[in-house]
C-alpha cells in the first residue's frame, strides 16, 4: 500500500483562515479519489486529544493520524530549522509551507518525496502587512523548499510568477486551484439564521480573516464615502487575525454611523452560507492574495462580487465580477464607493453578475484539484 502523508496542523491552527480550509477541503478529496493501493495518512503536531477526535470527524478515511510530540510553534521551529528526519519520510504532501524539507534523493528513493504548497508571496509584496515573525518564517521555509522540495504547488499563475522571481523553481512549480467548500450550501432553517445573524433586508458582505492587507480598513472608508449608496450597511463576517484591526475605531474615524456596520465575528459553514446567500453585493477589497477563495465562494451563490485588481483575485474572478484599481491607494475607497454605487442600483448589472458568477464558480472544484494533486505525485 501507497501512502500519501499530509501535513493536516493549519486545520486546527486557533485561526485556521484560508490554508486551514483548504488543507481540509483537499485532504478530504484526496482520501476520496485515492487511486487503488494508495491511501492517505495525517500528520499533525502534539494536538490536544480533542483537536484529534476533531480532525478523525473532518477527515474521515484516514489510514493513520500520525501526532508528533512538538507543539505548534516548537514543530514549526524544527522544521524551520531542517529537524525533521523522522517526519519526511515517504510520500509528503504539505498544503502549506509548514513541511518537513531535508535533503534527500527521490531518484536513489522512489518512495521519498516532498511537495509543498506556496500560497502567496505576500511576505515579498506587501511584508508590512503581515507579523514580522510570519515574514521571517514564510521566507525561510520557501528557501528551504527551493533547496529540498521535489515540487511546489501554488494556487493561480500569478503566484506561480511572482514565486519565480524570488525563487527559480521553474518546471517545479504546478499550479492547483482551491475551490468552495462542499459544506457551503444553504440550509433548510435559513430564515431563522438570519434572524438570529440580525442581517438586514440588504447589505454589503465583506468576508475573510481581520488583519491589515485585506483592505477592510478601505470598505470601511469608501462605505462613509459621499459616492456610496447610503441605505445599505456594511456586513463583515470572518474570525480576528492580527494587527489589532479596530472595526469599531476605523468607523468612527471614517465618520461612518456605528448602525451602517454589523460585525459577525467567525461564523460556521451553515451561517456562512446564508450570509452569502442573502448579500447584495460582495466586496472583497484585499491589497495581496494568492487565490481569494471567498470571490468563487460568493459567485457559487450567485451573489454579485466586487473585487481589487490583485493579480490573484483577478485570475480567478477573470471577467465574472467588477474590479477595482487599488492604485493610488488614497484613491481607493472612493473607487470602492463608486463601484458598490453602481451595482446596488443597476439591476442590469447585478443580473449579469448573479449569472457569471456561479458559472465561474464551477471551473473550481475539489475533486479535480485533488486527481491533479495525486498526478502530481504520480508524475515525480
Amino acid at each position: 500500500m501507497t501512502t500519501l502523508r499530509v501535513i493536516v496542523d493549519q486545520v486546527i491552527a486557533p485561526v485556521p483562515g484560508g490554508i486551514g480550509r483548504y488543507a481540509e477541503e483537499l485532504t478530504r478529496q484526496l482520501i476520496a479519489t485515492a487511486p487503488a493501493g494508495c491511501d492517505v495518512a495525517a500528520i499533525v503536531s502534539a494536538a490536544s486529544p480533542a483537536e484529534v477526535e476533531r480532525l478523525h470527524r473532518l477527515l474521515p478515511g484516514l489510514a493513520e493520524l500520525e501526532r508528533l510530540r512538538l507543539p505548534r510553534r516548537e514543530l514549526a521551529l524544527a522544521w524551520q530549522g531542517g529537524l525533521a528526519r523522522g517526519a519526511s519520510q515517504g510520500m509528503v504532501h504539505a498544503p502549506s509551507v509548514l513541511a518537513p524539507l531535508v535533503k534527500h534523493d527521490r531518484f536513489q528513493d522512489p518512495g521519498h518525496q516532498t511537495v509543498v504548497t506556496v500560497h502567496d508571496t505576500v511576505p515579498w509584496t506587501h511584508p508590512e502587512t503581515l507579523t514580522p515573525r510570519g515574514v521571517n518564517f514564510h521566507k525561510a521555509m520557501v528557501k528551504r523548499a527551493f533547496r529540498h522540495a521535489d515540487a511546489v504547488v501554488v494556487p493561480t499563475h500569478a503566484v506561480a510568477a511572482q514565486l519565480n522571481e524570488v525563487h527559480r523553481f521553474d518546471d517545479r512549480l504546478r499550479v492547483i486551484g482551491g475551490a468552495p467548500s462542499g459544506r457551503l450550501r444553504v440550509p433548510v432553517d435559513a430564515d431563522l439564521r438570519a434572524e438570529r445573524l440580525g442581517l438586514p433586508d440588504r447589505y454589503v458582505l465583506a468576508v475573510g480573516t481581520l488583519e491589515p492587507r485585506k483592505g477592510l480598513a478601505e470598505l470601511i472608508q469608501a462605505m462613509a464615502h459621499p459616492d456610496a449608496p447610503d441605505d445599505v450597511p456594511l456586513v463583515i463576517a470572518g474570525p480576528d487575525g492580527w494587527g489589532d484591526v479596530d472595526v469599531v475605531g476605523t468607523v468612527e474615524r471614517a465618520g461612518l454611523a456605528p448602525e451602517r456596520v454589523k460585525v459577525l465575528g467567525r461564523v460556521d459553514d451553515a451561517d456562512l452560507a446564508v450570509v452569502y446567500d442573502r448579500a447584495t453585493v460582495f466586496v472583497f477589497p484585499s491589497f495581496a492574495e494568492g487565490f481569494g477563495l471567498p470571490v468563487i465562494e460568493a459567485m457559487s451563490f450567485g451573489t454579485p462580487v466586487i473585487h481589487s485588481d490583485d493579480p490573484a483575485v483577478s485570475e480567478v474572478a477573470s471577467d465574472a465580477g467588477v474590479r477595482v484599481e487599488t492604485s493610488p491607494r488614497e484613491r481607493y475607497p472612493e473607487r470602492l464607493a463608486q463601484a458598490v454605487f453602481q451595482v446596488v442600483n443597476d439591476p442590469l448589472l447585478a443580473g449579469q453578475l448573479a449569472i457569471a458568477g456561479p458559472d465561474r464558480a464551477r471551473m473550481f472544484d475539489w475533486h479535480d484539484s485533488a486527481l491533479e494533486t495525486w498526478q502530481l505525485h504520480a508524475d515525480l
